[in-house]
């Protein structure tokens, strides 16, 4: 209940900041689906409470899916879609093979929303709300979901390849990714704290340990005593799919527990760490977030939020998909 009343203030706030961008003519508001479908939020909660509950590692692959999908082509669901016809799916694109997860707990929920309001809630607008849901149900800040995103009828595996970060971008690199989306640095920070759950593999990290500056010397970022740690069970070679937890503090907790271990030099990813010691811009919100978890959730809310509105179908282009994993016939 703490949890939940601590995060009132923050979603008021979005919720009249999203009431006034709607007015002023923008397409995506809380209330599209209030009279179409009322209970779709309640369907989708339950769904993912559901999953969660059954495997807690569900609630940062549903959150990882919504950011997978806004990244490339913006947020139209088409990284759910399977290869078919023209189509090559999404899927089978480095960030995702091997490591994309969570499509069938969007199966049951498109389901259970088709069975309800038939025709009516898109797939992209699922994994939204699914990836709000699931940061509230492992203790992070709520916020309203701008809804009336559209599904789109194609799927980019190269957009899927090039455009979403990489373990291994440097922080320029990443910047830019970013910027292209229209998020700035605060956005970035804030939305890398997603690392604050879930898993990496092996394969992802190994080269810190390894070879990072192609000479066979480890990453000096990298806290020495931690790295013998990783190096335990992520050898020179073999292993690629190991998981180590991104926080091995509170793993399965949303809370700024990630950027402290930053300061400490115990980012997993290089991805992570790069933000704390490749710029000063970028290290001065590491350490504010370190310092403040309220802060934290205030901007990450506000920047899922602005990262929601990427490039959304709406009106009449794309459709809404009967079935998350190819479009209708």
């Amino acid at each position: 209940m703490a949890l939940v009343v601590a995060s009132l203030t923050v979603s008021s706030l979005l919720s009249a900041y999203l009431l006034c961008s709607f007015a002023a003519g923008q397409s995506l508001h809380p209330q599209f689906y209030d009279r179409s479908c009322p209970k779709v939020q309640a369907i989708v909660e339950a769904a993912v409470a559901k999953a969660v509950a059954k495997e807690a590692r569900m609630a940062a692959s549903l959150l990882r899916l919504h950011f997978h999908d806004c990244f490339v082509k913006g947020c139209d669901a088409s990284n759910l879609l399977d290869s078919s016809g023209t189509i090559i799916s999404e899927k089978r694109s480095n960030p995702n093979r091997d490591s994309a997860r969570g499509f069938e707990v969007v199966d049951e929920i498109k389901h259970a929303v088709e069975k309800e309001c038939p025709a009516t809630v898109s797939c992209a607008d699922i994994l939204a709300l699914a990836a709000r849901d699931s940061t509230v149900l492992v203790g992070g800040p709520s916020w309203v979901v701008p809804l009336g995103r559209r599904d789109s009828l194609g799927a980019s595996i190269k957009g899927s390849n090039n455009n979403i970060p990489a373990p291994n971008n440097t922080l320029q690199t990443i910047i830019t990714k970013f910027k292209l989306k229209g998020l700035d640095l605060v956005d970035l920070v804030a939305l890398s704290g997603s690392h604050t759950i879930g898993d990496a593999r092996c394969t992802s990290f190994r080269q810190r340990l390894y070879n990072q500056t192609v000479d066979g010397r480890p990453d000096s970022t990298l806290d020495p005593a931690y790295a013998a740690g990783l190096r335990g069970r992520c050898p020179r070679s073999g292993g690629d799919q190991t998981l180590f937890a991104l926080d091995p503090v509170t793993q399965f907790r949303f809370d700024n527990q990630y950027f402290k271990n930053l300061v400490a030099n115990k980012g997993l990813l290089g991805s992570d760490e790069v933000l704390f010691t490749g710029g000063a811009a970028t290290a001065q919100l590491v350490r504010k977030f370190a310092r403040s978890n309220a802060a934290f959730f205030d901007q990450y809310a506000e920047s899922m939020v602005r990262m929601g509105n990427i490039a959304p179908l709406t009106g009449g282009r794309g459709e809404i998909r009967k079935n998350c994993r190819r479009i209708n016939k």
